[in-house]
């Protein structure tokens, strides 16, 4: 049994790629940081292979898919990715364009390219990451709110084409709320309550994807938090968003 996970070389990824490894999985490990990755596969007690990769780069996504593909996988975790907090105004161009290489970009293209590979065997597994912030708007982080939208409503759309053809292949989406990771540096952003813990999030993740479900989403608490929105006029979540982004902007230079 063999996985491939991006991003793992800190937070939900790297914790995905610990609870694989316990479930017997041989790894492909990919991230920017390869001595992160050594280091983890050092840890590890399965076999793996460290795949250095820049996912804002299209044509990295695609020599990652050429380097895997005879890999004979069951599990593609698309984790990698980033956020950034501020005005869409104010923020950089560049910066944006790059979270949506590396949000939008690189899911796109390694689950079209996996995907293909899994129906032509009618098994497989693909777990995409998202975040709750993909069923809303999100002013001061406009941005990522959007890329995250992306990746939770082409995942959903996949699943029922799968659905309708019959096939054995299982994809799904994880939408977790707030998680301690590196995330939130990044971001520049600090939450007024502590995070779900990586492990926790990665132990749900992995259980709920094998278990075929359709959207993950941890905790009791968020899938509350995500019911009451539905409930909500469309014009009052912005204004809630913005008022939850600003704080967490303030603390973080406050800290």
């Amino acid at each position: 049994m063999k996985a491939l996970i991006t991003g793992a070389s800190s937070g939900i990824g790297q914790e995905i790629a610990r609870e694989l490894a316990a479930r017997g999985y041989e790894l492909i490990l990919v991230a920017r940081r390869r001595d992160r990755l050594e280091a983890l596969s050092r840890e590890l007690t399965v076999k793996c292979r460290i795949i250095e990769a820049d996912l804002s780069d299209a044509e990295q996504c695609k020599m990652l898919y050429c380097r895997a593909r005879s890999e004979d996988l069951e599990i593609v975790v698309n984790n990698a990715g980033f956020g950034m907090c501020g005005s869409f105004a104010a923020t950089s161009l560049d910066r944006d364009l790059e979270m949506i290489r590396t949000n939008i970009v690189a899911v796109h293209i390694l689950t079209k390219l996996f995907l293909h590979d899994f129906r032509l065997k009618n098994r497989g597994y693909i777990l995409n990451v998202a975040s709750s912030a993909g069923f809303m708007a999100g002013p001061l982080m406009a941005t990522y709110y959007a890329t995250k939208s992306y990746v939770l409503r082409l995942t959903e759309a996949i699943r029922e084409e799968l659905r309708r053809e019959g096939s054995a292949v299982q994809i799904s989406v994880l939408c977790p709320g707030p998680v301690k990771t590196e995330f939130n540096d990044v971001a520049e952003v600090k939450f007024a309550l502590p995070g779900m813990d990586a492990k926790t999030c990665a132990k749900i993740a992995v259980r709920d994807m094998l278990r075929g479900h359709a959207v993950i989403i941890p905790g009791l608490g968020m899938k509350a938090t995500l019911a009451a929105h539905r409930l909500a006029p469309d014009w009052l979540m912005p204004r809630i968003t913005y008022h939850i982004q600003h704080n967490k902007i303030s603390r973080k230079r406050k800290k």
